[in-house]
């Protein structure tokens, strides 16, 4: 018996022996090559780490040193300098479940093709890592990493887990293309979607602070969004600037502030941006919103040769309108104003008054074409119910047939100047008149039209101008039809006799001022030569008596 008890004893204490061994080899560097070893030979991961240090003044915690983890052929999952592994009575139950595991110096690849981590904790804490996620809607680059996931329960394309608690602080940070400092999140992660509870970064030498959510489905919720301070320099154009707000199922926003922001482009720019949103759903395209607001006001608003001084824009949205309670601007060294409504229905921009004033514009040089040209699917219709202009300058350079109109003040009510998609005169009357005009290098004085248009023509109820010592006066008729077809009828008295050559009719035998009488017809359709559909009669009558009557047949006049 005493044998037996000693035998028992003997074998304790080889048992002990070897345990004591094993733990002391675990944590040389051989034992952690055998250990890295023998995981590399049994499984689809790739392992490795330097030591394994383990002290009886902390005996629920081990320590591995220069750890390397990830998938075999793909890049580490996790490399860390040192990972604390705290451990409690679980392990008898789940070995692979710890109390808390430190990752430390290293850095955390979180994309989809990421090794599933074999372990789960209560909680993962991380100090002074790098985190990336390449190959994902967020492209994130983060350094100095430091915060927490409560639980930690990793899978596959999920490094994080489906369910957690979340709080991290970055020092430096690279969100899709756009770099930060001083970043702070907290929130929930509830299987697809996420809940940000706070969010704070130093942005584009500016601040940002808010909270949103994410849910399952990709949309976004912004409850609170505050940027201040923001001076942002991109390489992208406006277009593709904002195409994140078109690509995610919707965009939700209770509280949007801007304050102080300079933002530039390719080819735009906004600078001392201040801007208030709140209650605006962006989904499908469109909007949505019972009671939205939009304010905002810069010191300029550049896209292209456009550019916009000191606008300020107040919008209204409900759910089927978006009244614009107030536009101004400074432009081309006068001034604009508007108030009306965007119809989305009708896919119609109704205007209440729009106004021009004290403005020096040149149109530009494809300003033809582009009046020809059918506008976006989007607008369909533009209408003003009252147009005013005061003293405005109105340059063409075009070499063909240049004009410039001076101290243009122009007047209009109920105009249609668009209709399905085009430009035109579509309904509504309108009178213009100016102190001087060129046109095609021929001066005149106070030239003046009145107007008025309906479904079928538009009708020039009067023109006129002063031109050398007498006055040219015409009446005339355009059809709404496509092939426009137009007639004038053109008077003048005591002016000079060819004061037509430089508008397209040869020059007549006579000299000095007379009277002019001037019948055309003619089409100016759009990509139509207007040349040859020109038919009609002038009569010029000299000073002296003499006359003169010529034909036009196609645009040519026999012998002249």
């Amino acid at each position: 018996m005493k044998f037996l008890g000693k035998l028992f004893i003997a074998l304790l204490v080889v048992i002990f022996v070897l345990l004591l061994a094993a733990y002391i080899l675990l944590q040389t560097r051989w034992g952690a090559a055998q250990v890295s070893s023998w995981v590399n030979e049994k499984s689809d991961y790739h392992f490795s780490y330097e030591e394994m240090d383990h002290r009886w003044a902390s005996p629920t915690h081990v320590t591995l040193t220069n750890v390397t983890f990830g998938l075999k052929g793909q890049p580490a999952t996790l490399v860390a300098q040192n990972i604390d592994i705290g451990l409690s009575s679980r392990q008898f139950s789940e070995p692979m479940h710890v109390d808390k595991i430190l990752l430390q110096n290293g850095t955390l690849n979180i994309s989809p093709n990421a090794a599933p981590l074999p372990f789960q904790a209560d909680m993962l804490q991380l100090s002074d890592m790098a985190l990336n996620s390449p190959n994902t809607e967020w492209d994130l680059h983060a350094q100095r990493v430091n915060g927490g996931v409560m639980p930690w329960q990793p899978q596959q394309g999920k490094v994080l887990g489906n369910t957690a608690d979340i709080q991290f602080s970055a020092g430096s940070m690279t969100l899709n293309g756009v770099p930060a400092t001083n970043v702070l999140l907290q929130g929930a992660i509830n299987n697809e979607q996420v809940t940000l509870s706070t969010i704070g970064a130093d942005i584009a030498r500016g601040s940002l602070t808010g909270n949103a959510n994410r849910l399952a489905d990709g949309s976004w919720q912004i409850g609170s969004l505050r940027l201040n301070d923001i001076r942002l320099q991109t390489a992208k154009s406006i277009t593709d600037f904002l195409a994140p707000l078109t690509t995610v199922p919707s965009l939700k926003i209770d509280n949007l502030e801007v304050t102080d922001a300079r933002l530039e482009g390719k080819n735009w720019a906004v600078t001392d941006l201040d801007l208030s949103l709140r209650n605006l759903t962006l989904a499908n395209g469109g909007w949505q919103s019972d009671d939205g607001r939009l304010s905002m006001n810069a010191s300029d608003f550049i896209i292209g040769s456009f550019q916009l001084n000191d606008p300020i824009v107040n919008i209204d949205f409900n759910q089927q309108t978006a009244s614009l309670r107030q536009f101004t601007s400074r432009w081309e060294r006068g001034m604009v104003r508007a108030s009306g409504e965007w119809q989305r229905n009708e896919k119609k921009l109704a205007l209440d008054e729009l106004v021009f004033a004290g403005m020096e514009y040149t149109l530009p040089a494809d300003w033809k074409t582009l009046w020809m040209e059918p506008l976006p699917q989007w607008l369909n219709s533009v209408s003003i119910k009252k147009l005013t202009a005061n003293r405005n300058l109105v340059i063409d350079i075009d070499p063909t047939f240049p004009f410039q109109l001076t101290s243009l003040d122009a007047t209009a009510n109920n105009i249609e100047v668009v209709r399905n998609h085009q430009w035109g005169i579509w309904s509504g009357n309108a009178t213009l008149n100016a102190a001087a005009a060129t046109f095609n290098r021929v001066d005149v004085r106070r030239p003046s039209i009145s107007l008025n248009a309906t479904d079928s023509q538009i009708t020039i109820t009067e023109l006129s101008a002063f031109s050398g010592e007498g006055m040219l006066e015409a009446t005339g008729a355009i059809s709404q039809a496509p092939q426009r077809n137009s007639a004038i009828n053109l008077r003048g008295r005591s002016v000079p006799v060819n004061v037509l050559q430089q508008w397209g009719w040869p020059a007549v035998p006579l000299e000095g001022n007379g009277n002019l009488q001037l019948s055309v017809t003619g089409n100016i359709a759009a990509q139509t030569p207007l040349k040859p559909t020109v038919n009609g009669t002038l009569q010029a009558t000299s000073s002296d008596g003499k006359q003169v009557l010529q034909s036009m047949q196609n645009g040519e006049v026999p012998g002249a």
